[in-house]
């Protein structure tokens, strides 16, 4: 049975896919058996084929190097770059829970350690038809525990209170915040992690700057925060 985590954002492009790039990096190279899911991608291109690529699952594959089919990777892919409620009715494709719940189980039947990202920020409605899904729906459909990304330059004082207020009134557990885009000495930024902390009791578990290569967090630690 694997060990899993969910990687939850403060909002669009705060670089949930950068960061989860690098920590599955981490855990392979730690000599682990790593895998990526996203439940629903949404602004993908197409092949010549007309099927559609999965970008947010080819970044991770090609940073980390894993060696999980990308078409394994997400069960919902839609072309417009909008939240996936409103792409999925769109395109005609609504989510189902049920097809989540049973790819996930697929991955984790197959690898170690599996990362799980998720679309947007916290609210994000992942359906609004049939089914009516937001994103900490599937947080909790799957039984997982969150670290939180957020950018760390101005306002994330204000996106990370909220966002861990949120999840905590949704009984879902925060394991820690990684802060992106993460200039060390910068005087805002290191406040900004420090606020955070202090408002959230939360603590910040890693930083990132805009070019790095490798996340910068002890391996062991990395690995106790799947469950």
């Amino acid at each position: 049975m694997s060990r899993n985590i969910f990687i939850a954002g403060t909002g669009t492009d705060v670089g949930k896919t950068f960061v989860t790039a690098l920590i599955v990096k981490k855990i392979k190279e730690a000599g682990k058996s790593a895998a990526y899911f996203k439940a629903a991608m949404s602004g993908n291109i197409r092949r010549e084929d007309g099927t559609l690529i999965p970008g947010d699952a080819r970044f991770v594959k090609d940073i980390s190097g894993i060696c999980q089919a990308v078409d394994d990777m997400c069960p919902y892919v839609y072309e417009n770059a909008v939240s996936p409620h409103l792409a999925s009715r769109l395109e005609g494709n609504s989510v189902k829970m049920n097809v989540v719940k049973n790819a996930f189980e697929k991955v984790t039947e197959e690898y170690e350690y599996v990362t799980v990202e998720g679309s947007g920020g916290i609210l994000c409605p992942i359906s609004f038809d049939e089914e009516k899904i937001m994103l900490e729906d599937v947080i909790n459909a799957l039984g997982l525990s969150c670290i939180i990304v957020a950018d760390a330059g101005l306002g994330t004082i204000n996106s990370v209170g909220l966002t861990v207020s949120y999840m905590r009134s949704k009984n879902i557990g925060i394991k820690g915040i990684i802060f992106n885009r993460f200039h060390k000495g910068d005087i805002m930024e290191e406040d900004n992690l420090k606020m955070c902390e202090y408002l959230t009791g939360v603590n910040v578990i890693a930083t990132v700057g805009e070019n790095d290569k490798d996340i910068d967090i002890d391996k062991d630690f990395l690995l106790s925060l799947y469950e």
